[in-house]
């Protein structure tokens, strides 16, 4: 039988614990996940600083967007803890200026009253279009709506903050996934590629008919991704 991995999940701006939900559940048989909470913390060495402390040993790492910037940030923490890593729909390099201009300009909005988590207009940035309307666009609506105004600004602040991961990248040294949706508006594939150009032995994956979130738009790719990776070889091939 196979030994059972710890496996670290990290979630993205505005969402929580329901975005691995699946996955979890798939992965149940090889993997204990554990999700962490990345809304308490306005710095990204905060974040990883709390997510490592929530998970005793050495682990599998899972991130997703923001929780990529973690990521690698726990790697220049504690590369020892880390046994393989998968990025999902993440990016290395840090915003463009028109990038951390808009997100300072959600965040003055969202100070001043008026923010307004994930709409039905923002939905297409996130999702498919086909998963607007319908259950996925509904959960990930609810899901902004838990995290809420407070978070959002923390984790805005986070991102804003980040170094440039870019350096780090050949460092890597264990088996890496690095995947996104085809259809990805926010980070598109060409930033998964040029992740997994520079970590040796890196594996991508793009899924077909899918946006920023795979693991709801696309559950069952995802899991099965992500069975592949933590079932790899301990050495990047």
């Amino acid at each position: 039988m196979t030994n059972r991995q710890t496996l670290l999940l990290l979630p993205g701006l505005l969402c929580d614990d329901a975005l691995w939900a699946s996955s979890r559940a798939s992965l149940s048989d090889i993997a204990d996940g554990l999700v962490a909470d990345l809304t308490r913390d306005d710095t990204v060495a905060g974040m990883a600083g709390r997510a490592l402390a929530m998970v005793p040993g050495r682990f599998a790492l899972a991130a997703l967007s923001m929780g990529g910037y973690v990521a690698f940030e726990i790697l220049r923490r504690a590369p020892e803890r880390v046994t393989r890593l998968a990025l999902l729909d993440t990016a290395a390099r840090p915003d463009t200026e028109e990038q951390a201009r808009r997100r300072r300009g959600l965040m003055s909005l969202s100070r001043r009253g008026r923010f307004r988590g994930v709409t039905p207009h923002l939905l297409p940035q996130l999702v498919h279009p086909d998963r607007v309307e319908g259950p996925v666009g509904e959960a990930v609506i609810a899901m902004a709506g838990r995290v809420g105004r407070d978070a959002f600004l923390r984790q805005q602040a986070a991102i804003l903050g980040r170094p440039d991961s870019r350096p780090d990248l050949p460092g890597i040294a264990v088996p890496t996934l690095v995947a996104a949706g085809r259809d990805d508006a926010l980070t598109p594939p060409a930033l998964a590629e040029e992740m997994a150009s520079a970590i040796p032995g890196a594996r991508l994956t793009l899924f077909a008919h899918c946006g920023h979130l795979p693991p709801m738009e696309q559950p069952e790719a995802t899991a099965a991704a992500l069975r592949d990776w933590l079932l790899a070889p301990t050495s990047p091939a």
